[in-house]
């Protein structure tokens, strides 16, 4: 039986990601607000920040991160009016970011009830990255029947032990 192409070339140097070159890409997109853009240059965003200090957690490079501006960058996504939060500057706020108390209850006035999934707003369509941090928050808030979350990796806890800890 032929083996799947990718398993058969894992050894080959093809197929091993340049961890070095990987992080330097991550560190030119932080911007001087502490947060980090999609490309160098690019405005700070929230999802991106998400991936990019995940990123650099999971490869040890954590000593990248300026905690206290990106820290007060974060702080600053706070809507005085609504208390939600949003993802950029003068965006509005976005369910999969709100607040401990509004984020269950809206989490399911923007669930797509038929299909599953959650959307930004009441009415929109569903994507996979609001369901995901709709989901996450629920997790850090111990929600009952919600599995935890391991943030750097944005998997279920159960799931990283599993392939990181047993062989």
């Amino acid at each position: 039986m032929k083996m799947d192409p990718f398993q058969e070339n894992m050894g080959q140097s093809r197929y091993k990601i340049n961890v070095k070159k990987a992080v330097d890409y991550i560190v030119s997109c932080k911007n001087m607000d502490g947060g980090f853009g999609c490309t160098p240059g690019a405005e700070s965003h929230a999802g991106q920040i998400f991936c990019c200090v995940g990123a650099l957690a999971i490869t040890g490079n954590l000593h990248h991160v300026d905690k206290d501006l990106l820290g007060w960058w974060l702080c600053e996504r706070q809507d005085y009016e609504s208390g939600g939060l949003n993802g950029r500057s003068e965006k509005l706020p976005d369910s999969s970011l709100d607040r401990e108390s509004k984020l269950v209850s809206s989490s399911w006035t923007v669930q797509d009830m038929d299909n599953g999934g959650i959307s930004d707003r009441p009415n929109y369509a569903v994507d996979i990255f609001h369901t995901y941090f709709g989901v996450a928050g629920l997790s850090l808030l111990e929600y009952p029947g919600v599995k935890t979350i391991d943030p750097a990796y944005a998997l279920p806890v159960h799931v990283t032990n599993q392939i990181l800890f047993t062989k």
